[in-house]
């Protein structure tokens, strides 16, 4: 990104010279090229025959539309699978090549890759590493389980990095923990990474007697110690805010752009710059779906709301979401990533392509460009299953593609991993740079327990195949509030597939989508009829029931009952 190159500069424009002098080094000239790259090499977990690693190299040369990593071990480590490269391995010698879509390596530009492998007797970390030939330096900082590094102060700004979770800890809620450890059961899960959610004006300094940003940012450095640690915040306040679900409106009217810029985002802003937190990795989740709405629910669709042509009309999903890009995108260790739905939303062919043609209308309004958008992220607080192994998008049933079922519904996609790969080449072709990576949230997509099937559905039709082999249990793939018969997903990692920067989870499990009943409050949240289990449906889900659970409470408040579902039904499970 343009940033990450200045800011790459920048920290290069001083170099100490061993007389105590200061040398100014500018592009091309020699001092630069006694740095051609660097790489870090983490083992981020280590067992007694195993462990798993994750390579960050950095560009000091001329861009790069390829590259190749090398180097060798000392011992036995042999790696059986990777993921950002292609890894092969001869004796103790290893080369990474770049994939087809992280080639693109420009100068003071980063690109991460990972791999598991097998080991005895001692792990030790490469002393060598070459890109394209050239002997890089190693970074001394990234540690292994057994040598923490050197401490990093924390004060200082660091470059940015092609994926912000590698080789970092994630920031754990202490508010979001000690919910989940008093819950019977909790404490398996209370030390797992959740978002913190920015979700209205006050919550910025804090509600009631609870956390701010300032005291959540200050947390994490407390937890950060000699590492690198993510902050996972969720910026969400648009005004007219997710214009097709009452549950989840805003404390904003759709006109009151202004307030959302100077009240919300630019308060916010404000915080993230300040020096104090320059060695946090700060990972922005961009208002989740609203910028969705206007692709499936304006105009003549069937699923149309008067709201979201409202919103349409006047632009202020768009404007918004370009000032908080431009605004947070400015911020050196702040990595921005959009809300991009999941398959069940914008997988069919008339919401693809546009889904994200509008996303880079977005990003380019209100002066962002797409240097401020690091990825996007897909499922975000909702129950698409990771991967769909019983059966895939080009299977048959008697001469009947999958498409066909009622279930698919002529979707492309059958589970959220296929969508994620997918939409991200969608999105470079439409203009966003090919190193953007993409967040899936995994908080609530297990759904294990008895229900899970083992194997595919009877062939009698290619409905009771699809029903009968499907993970995911909803009674309809629109159904979205406090869901039945879910549980919690894949636990959060970085670089878990290609082009996927980390399972994340964004929605703190236990937290409600909505009240199945109407509550009064004073936080602008309504009451949807899909979070009553009750209701027969609407367009949006096919006239179905919600398949709601009863007795939550508004969105965002402690949900005891899901929290314990989710935990009986996790897939793996706990």
């Amino acid at each position: 990104m343009s940033r990450s190159r200045t800011a790459m500069l920048a920290a290069l424009a001083l170099v100490a010279g061993a007389s105590g002098t200061a040398l100014a080094v500018v592009p091309g000239d020699p001092g630069i090229a006694a740095i051609p790259c660097t790489v870090a090499y983490t083992v981020q977990n280590q067992w007694d025959t195993g462990f798993t690693a994750n390579v960050t190299v950095t560009n000091n040369s001329a861009a790069k539309t390829s590259w190749s990593v090398k180097w060798a071990y000392a011992g036995n480590q042999q790696i059986t699978n990777g993921w950002n490269a292609k890894i092969t391995q001869s004796g103790t010698a290893v080369t990474a090549n770049n994939e087809t879509y992280n080639g693109t390596l420009p100068n003071g530009g980063s690109v991460s890759f990972g791999f598991q492998a097998s080991y005895s007797g001692t792990n030790a970390v490469p002393t060598t590493f070459t890109l394209d030939g050239v002997t890089c330096n190693v970074d001394s900082g990234g540690g292994t389980p057994t040598d923490p590094g050197t401490p990093t102060d924390p004060g200082t700004p660091s470059t940015k990095v092609d994926n912000p979770y590698a080789g970092a800890k994630v920031y754990v809620n202490p508010e979001w923990s000690a919910k989940a450890a008093a819950e019977t059961g909790g404490s398996r899960i209370s030390n797992q990474p959740t978002g913190v959610w920015l979700d209205r004006i006050a919550a910025i300094e804090g509600v009631g007697s609870g956390m701010g940003l300032r005291d959540h940012l200050d947390a994490a450095l407390a937890q950060k110690g000699s590492g690198e640690e993510v902050v996972q915040l969720v910026v969400y306040d648009l005004p007219g805010r997710d214009c097709a679900a009452l549950a989840s409106n805003g404390e904003l009217g759709p006109t009151e752009i202004d307030k959302y810029k100077t009240q919300f985002i630019d308060p916010i802003a404000a915080i993230l710059a300040d020096s104090k937190y320059a060695s946090l990795r700060i990972v922005t989740t961009i208002e989740i779906d609203s910028l969705p709405n206007l692709v499936t629910n304006t105009g003549s669709r069937p699923t149309a709301t008067a709201a979201c042509d409202t919103m349409k009309a006047n632009g202020n999903y768009v404007k918004g979401v370009g000032y908080a890009l431009d605004k947070l995108g400015a911020i050196p260790n702040v990595y921005n990533y959009i809300d991009a739905g999941h398959h069940g939303w914008l997988g069919w062919d008339d919401n693809f392509a546009p889904a994200a043609q509008l996303f880079y209308e977005a990003a380019n309004a209100e002066g962002a460009t797409v240097d401020d958008v690091h990825g996007f992220i897909t499922n975000t607080a909702n129950y698409s299953a990771l991967k769909e192994n019983n059966f895939t998008i080009n299977d048959s049933v008697n001469g009947t593609s999958v498409r066909q079922s009622k279930w698919v519904d002529w979707n492309r996609y059958v589970d959220e991993l296929s969508y994620a790969q997918a939409f991200r080449t969608q999105l470079v072709s439409t203009g966003f740079r090919s190193t953007i990576g993409m967040l899936i949230d995994t908080s609530r997509n297990g759904w294990g327990g008895t229900a899970r099937p083992t194997g595919p559905g009877a062939t009698t039709s290619v409905d009771t195949y699809v029903d009968g082999g499907r993970y995911d249990r909803r009674i309809h793939i629109g159904n979205w509030c406090n869901q039945s018969g879910a549980g919690l997903g894949e636990r959060p990692q970085a670089a878990p597939a290609a082009g996927i920067d980390a399972y994340v989870w964004m929605k703190p499990p236990g937290e409600s989508d909505g009240s199945s009943s109407a509550i009064p409050n004073d936080e602008g949240k309504g009451f949807d009829r899909m979070c009553d289990p009750t209701y027969t449906g609407n367009p949006r889900n096919g006239n179905n029931m919600s398949g709601a659970l009863a007795g939550a409470p508004l969105s965002g408040h402690w949900f005891s009952a899901q929290f314990q579902q989710l935990m009986q039904n996790a897939y793996p499970p706990l």
